[in-house]
């Protein structure tokens, strides 16, 4: 059945992509898991759950109401409203999730991808509780999407290799630097024209994303604690018993200590290690080859 095969291709994806792919196909699944509930909501004309379910998912700029929800400082993230909305936040998050894999590999993308979210969250509500413009409205406002998110992604690639060129439409070869700070400029600009809760949300995401990769170089992770949790919940989920086995052998002993041969991951996790403290441009020739090959298995 064609509705089983597209099924089995997800999954598929899921499971063999890497965090990029597994994100998109996250935030794609919510948009039509609530696209579909508006629907319902619509046909029997009454969307009155589906208000309530999204507003207690969204994150809301009164800190009132955020002690009410906490959970929304994640949740929002994930959220999108209308095609467009969705369709050009995954556009931009796969254009620059890659490059950031790219380089600093696939273990460190989801975390930054939730503090970027969180750290969007953070200055959209100090800047409705704080600036006098906004705090008629305080109340009344609630951000969703993963512009945030994305941001730090972008800048955080930006930080990393600014040098590093994408092609775009009608213009042609430009270095990310360019496109990160462009895009980061126009928001800024527009802040009074609408939508300027995740505008401010834009800035803190970028910000969030140029600490990351200035922090790294200087050896600290801000986003340790978040990947510790990551570690303690894998291990929690993969333990398995400790079963003991008594084995006797009548052969030659061997050495009870053999030396470990470097395996490529050790090697690849060097190599992201200094590119991380010294950028891309660090690498010899054969490090950037060998990490282009590995990249390809």
């Amino acid at each position: 059945m064609l509705t089983g095969s597209i099924i089995g291709d997800i999954k598929y994806q899921f499971r063999n992509g890497n965090m990029v792919t597994r994100l998109i196909l996250v935030n794609v699944g919510v948009f039509v898991f609530f696209g579909l509930f508006y629907l319902i909501g619509f046909v029997s004309q009454s969307t009155t759950l589906y208000d309530a379910v999204i507003l207690k998912l969204e994150a809301p700029a009164s800190l009132h109401h955020l002690a009410q929800q906490p959970w929304s400082v994640f949740t929002y993230m994930f959220l999108h409203q209308g095609f467009f909305h969705v369709l050009f936040n995954m556009l931009w998050f796969y254009w620059f999730g890659e490059i950031f894999v790219l380089y600093l590999g696939d273990k460190k993308i989801l975390p930054l991808y939730l503090m970027g979210g969180l750290s969007g969250a953070l200055i959209y509500m100090l800047a409705y509780n704080l600036l006098p413009v906004f705090k008629p409205s305080v109340e009344l406002s609630y951000m969703l999407g993963a512009s945030a998110s994305i941001f730090a992604i972008v800048f955080a690639a930006a930080t990393l290799n600014p040098d590093h060129e994408v092609r775009l439409i009608l213009i042609g070869n430009v270095k990310i630097k360019y496109v990160a700070v462009v895009s980061l400029l126009l928001d800024v600009i527009n802040i009074p024209h609408g939508n300027a809760g995740g505008y401010i949300a834009h800035v803190g995401g970028a910000l969030c994303g140029y600490l990351y990769i200035t922090s790294l170089r200087s050896g600290f992770d801000i986003t340790s604690p978040l990947n510790n949790f990551f570690d303690w919940v894998v291990t929690l989920f993969s333990r398995r018993p400790n079963i003991k086995v008594a084995h006797k052998s009548t052969g030659p002993r061997t050495a009870p200590h053999q030396p470990r041969k470097e395996s490529d991951q050790d090697r690849v996790d060097e190599i992201l290690d200094k590119i991380a403290r010294s950028g891309y441009d660090s690498l010899t020739k054969e490090e950037k080859d060998f990490l282009f090959h590995y990249s390809k298995k």
